[in-house]
C-alpha cells in the first residue's frame, strides 16, 4: 500500500484553518456562524494598492520575477526598515517570499539539521511547531502563562539554551495572545543571546503596524545579535493584503543566500502582480495603516469589555494585534445539553455548534486553558458573538 512520507505524517493539520473550513461548511448549511477563528483583517486591501496591481497588469508584468523579488520592491523594504525600524540592509540581504509563512519555513529549512533545537515561546503560533518539524529541528518550548503577559523572561531563556540550541522564534505583536515586548525587555534577551553567539534568532514582526501603545522595537537593533537576526514581516496585516502572498526576510547574507537558493528551487519568485502592490503599500501614504489600527483598538476595548462580564473568564489587556488570548480553565470539565466539555478544543468545538461562534482551542497555540478569539470583524457582529459565547458558556454545569 502506498504511503505518505514520515516527513508529512508527522505534521499537525492547522487547527486554525480547519476550524476556519468547519464554520464555512456550517455557514454553506444555512448557519448564521460568526467565524472568530480567523487570522486576517477584515478590511479590503485600498484602493491605491490595487490600483498599481490593475498598472502592473497592464504593464505587461506577466513574466518570472526574480527568485528574491523585484529589486524595486526590495529596495523599498530597505528603506522601510532604515525609516521604520532604524534597521540597515541591502537589497541582497532581501528576500521576498509567498507571505511570511513561507519566509520562516524557508529560514528554518536552511537553517536546521536533524537533531537542532529551536526554542518556541509559548503560547505560539500552530505553524512554529510544525515547520520546526519539517525541518527535522526538536522543539523546545518555553511556557508562559496570563500573569506575565505570556511573554517569556531572560531567565527561561537562559535556561532552555543548550549546546545543541540553533534558533530562538520570537513574536511580537504576538499571534495569537497580542503580546508586545518592550525596547526594554527585547535587550534583556538580546542580553541573553549575547553570551550563545551560535543562536539565531527568527524575529516575526508580522503584525508590527498593529501595535497600539508606544513605538514597535525589534530585537535586530541590538548590536550585540544583529549578525545573526532574521527579521520576518510582509504586508498582509498592515495593508489587508492577506491573500496577495508577500511576505520577506531581513537577514545576514548567508541566510539570505540560502533561503534563495532554496526558494529557486521549489517555488521561484513570487506573484509580479502581488509584487507591484506592495510597493505602493510600502511607499504611498500609511493614513489607511493608522485607520485600521485605529478600529482594532475600538475593537479590542468592546471585546475586553464584554468578555470582561463572563464569569470564569480571565483575560489579559494585549497591545498588539486583533486576538485575545482568554484563560478558560474554569469552564473545562463541565457539561450542557449532551456536550462534554474536557479541553479547549471541545470547548471550542461546543461554542462552535451551541453558540455559532468559531475560535480556536488554545492546545494547538501551546496554551491547552485558553482560547484564541480574533476580533477582526465589525463591532456589530463581536457584540452578538460575545453574547452568544457568555450564553453558551451560561449553561455549562
Amino acid at each position: 500500500m502506498t504511503q505518505i512520507s514520515e516527513r508529512i505524517a508527522s505534521l499537525s493539520p492547522s487547527e486554525t484553518l480547519a476550524m476556519s473550513q468547519k464554520s464555512s461548511e456550517l455557514q454553506a448549511q444555512g448557519m448564521d456562524i460568526i467565524n472568530l477563528s480567523v487570522g486576517e483583517p477584515d478590511f479590503f486591501t485600498p484602493d491605491p494598492i490595487k490600483a498599481a496591481a490593475k498598472k502592473a497588469i497592464d504593464d505587461n508584468f506577466s513574466f518570472y520575477s526574480p527568485v528574491a523579488g523585484y529589486l524595486d520592491l526590495r529596495k523599498a523594504i530597505v528603506a522601510k526598515l532604515k525609516n521604520e525600524n532604524g534597521l540597515d540592509y541591502t537589497t541582497d540581504q532581501i528576500v521576498v517570499s509567498n507571505g511570511a509563512k513561507q519566509s520562516i519555513c524557508n529560514v528554518l529549512l536552511s537553517i536546521i539539521n536533524p537533531g537542532d533545537e529551536v526554542i518556541v515561546p509559548a503560547p505560539y503560533w500552530v505553524s512554529y511547531v510544525e515547520m520546526v518539524k519539517l525541518a527535522g529541528g526538536t522543539n523546545v518550548v518555553i511556557t508562559t502563562g496570563i500573569e506575565q503577559d505570556f511573554k517569556i523572561t531572560p531567565a527561561q531563556l537562559e535556561a532552555a539554551i543548550t549546546p545543541r540550541t540553533k534558533a530562538l522564534i520570537l513574536c511580537s505583536p504576538s499571534n495569537p495572545t497580542g503580546s508586545v515586548y518592550t525596547g526594554e525587555e527585547l535587550q534583556g534577551l538580546a542580553q541573553t543571546l549575547a553570551g550563545h553567539p551560535d543562536v539565531i534568532v527568527l524575529s516575526d514582526e508580522i503584525y508590527e503596524h498593529i501595535q497600539y501603545e508606544g513605538k514597535h522595537e525589534s530585537i535586530a537593533r541590538f548590536a550585540e545579535i544583529k549578525d545573526r537576526a532574521v527579521v520576518i514581516n510582509g504586508v498582509s496585516k498592515a495593508y489587508a493584503m492577506t491573500g496577495w502572498r508577500i511576505g520577506f526576510i531581513a537577514a545576514p547574507l548567508w541566510i539570505a543566500k540560502a533561503t534563495n537558493k532554496l526558494q529557486g528551487q521549489y517555488t521561484s519568485g513570487p506573484s509580479s502582480i502581488a509584487q507591484k502592490a506592495a510597493v505602493a503599500a510600502l511607499t504611498g501614504d500609511q493614513q489607511c495603516v493608522a485607520d485600521m489600527r485605529r478600529a482594532f483598538l475600538r475593537r479590542r476595548d468592546l471585546a475586553l469589555r464584554l468578555l470582561g462580564e463572563i464569569p470564569d473568564i480571565k483575560v489579559n489587556v494585549p497591545q498588539g494585534a486583533f486576538y485575545l488570548f482568554p484563560e478558560v480553565g474554569a469552564c473545562l470539565g463541565k457539561s450542557a445539553g449532551g456536550y462534554r466539555v474536557n479541553d479547549t478544543a471541545e470547548l471550542a468545538m461546543y461554542l462552535l455548534e451551541a453558540g455559532h461562534v468559531a475560535t480556536v482551542g488554545g492546545a494547538a497555540f501551546g496554551a491547552p486553558t485558553c482560547i484564541r478569539i480574533s476580533y477582526a470583524t465589525s463591532d456589530e457582529r463581536l457584540t452578538e458573538a460575545i453574547g452568544r459565547i457568555r450564553e453558551a458558556l451560561a449553561k455549562l454545569r
